[in-house]
């Protein structure tokens, strides 16, 4: 909810149709930071990072795979658009048709883990399935 003061009142705007948290970032910096998460759990295959922060780049990663099942010219350059390295792009397109070539969706897993230690923000690892 975004609030605002009228005569000393805090006022809270609901935010209908908005999917995306924000995670207390500007725009620009949003989108880097949504790229970067997406390109390591595409490298790595499984990664820790706090719950909200996995809830928002889930979509992004499902939509690169969905991209790369397609495989075509015109998808490759969306990915390359998006995600940061290169050859992260070119195994993914190679590996992703096979590996989830039975799956509609749904390539990712959430798992709640311990809270950080030092601002006791929930955390979790989010991996490829």
């Amino acid at each position: 909810m975004v609030g605002r003061t009228v005569r000393g009142f805090k006022i809270y705007a609901m935010r209908h149709g908005k999917r995306i948290s924000r995670l207390n970032r500007p725009p620009d910096q949003r989108k880097a930071l949504i790229r970067s998460l997406t390109t390591q759990l595409l490298r790595y295959g499984r990664i820790k990072t706090t719950l909200p922060r996995a809830r928002a780049i889930r979509r992004f990663v499902d939509k690169m795979i969905t991209l790369a099942k397609d495989g075509s010219l015109h998808k490759r350059r969306q990915a390359l658009g998006f995600i940061y390295d290169k050859i992260v792009v070119h195994c993914m397109f190679a590996e992703a048709p096979k590996r989830y070539a039975d799956r509609n969706g749904g390539y990712t897993r959430i798992m709640k883990t311990f809270s950080r230690r030092g601002d006791n923000a929930p955390m979790a690892y989010i991996e490829l399935v």
